[in-house]
């Protein structure tokens, strides 16, 4: 299955049309957004802006998922009551919600000040015979996230994210090391330019199992391309055997949640 990520710092549905159109042209079935696509992320009152799940944004990003024929992962500040998550959707082509993360780890004052956080690491998705897992930005950088979804069938991991200067070894190092270790392929789609005092440092990337990139941005709004391969997957899983050579019962408090994944 070939996957786009888009590296922007646009949250213009009309661009995500385009680029939609112009990643299902070159043959994608999933298309990924940065964290908080429809709203900005440093923005002030975002809260004010937040939508529930099935409101407007998600009709706007259905209409466009059927036009171009691929799934689209977004992220967006989802209001649910008196809550507001810092949420990620999989949306399909017939306008199905496949799949809803809420970040669980919540950085800063960003988010600490308008979210609640997200209690789990099970949103999954079958795509194209591939299942699909979700994390948001920096629910990336605790090794338990990556870890938890691969033990719980994820084949691909994609991570909407807006990760800042100067903290590039997230994308250059954690993340190659995420995908390697849980033996997945990884999908990171940062946000680009500016917002306020952050200034998003680009890189998003598609890594392979075995920590190499299949594709990697720069600094700038680009839309990457990159082919998950089923077959390399089971190859490099075969030779890298660190999910069944686990000893959950010697890591203490990590067994917790982990004993029926075993």
């Amino acid at each position: 299955m070939k996957i786009a990520v888009w590296q922007t710092g646009s949250a213009d549905l009309d661009r995500l049309r385009a680029r939609a159109l112009e990643a299902a042209a070159e043959g994608a079935r999933l298309l990924v957004t940065p964290e908080a696509f429809t709203s900005g992320y440093a923005v002030p009152g975002v809260a004010d802006l937040a939508q529930a799940v099935d409101g407007p944004w998600h009709d706007a990003v259905a209409e466009i998922a059927a036009e171009a024929g691929l799934a689209i992962l977004y992220g967006f500040p989802e209001r649910d009551g008196d809550r507001v998550f810092n949420s990620a959707a999989l949306v399909d082509t017939d306008g199905s919600v496949l799949a809803l993360h809420h970040k669980c780890h919540l950085y800063g004052d960003v988010d600490l000040s308008t979210y609640t956080p997200g209690d789990g690491f099970t949103a999954l998705a079958e795509l194209d015979g591939l299942t699909v897992g979700i994390a948001i930005c920096y629910d990336v950088e605790f090794p338990e996230t990556v870890r938890t979804l691969a033990l719980v069938g994820a084949d691909l991991v994609a991570v909407p994210t807006a990760l800042m200067r100067p903290y590039e070894v997230v994308a250059r190092t954690l993340v190659p090391a995420r995908a390697y270790e849980n033996q997945v392929y990884l999908a990171y789609a940062n946000r680009s330019g500016s917002e306020g005092d952050l200034v998003y440092c680009g890189e998003s990337c598609v890594v392979g199992p075995d920590g190499a990139d299949l594709a990697r941005a720069g600094s700038g709004d680009e839309l990457l391309l990159a082919e998950i391969d089923p077959a390399r997957l089971a190859a490099s899983r075969a030779d890298n055997t660190h999910l069944g050579d686990r000893r959950p019962e010697l890591y203490g408090a990590l067994v917790t949640g982990e004993e029926g994944a075993r």
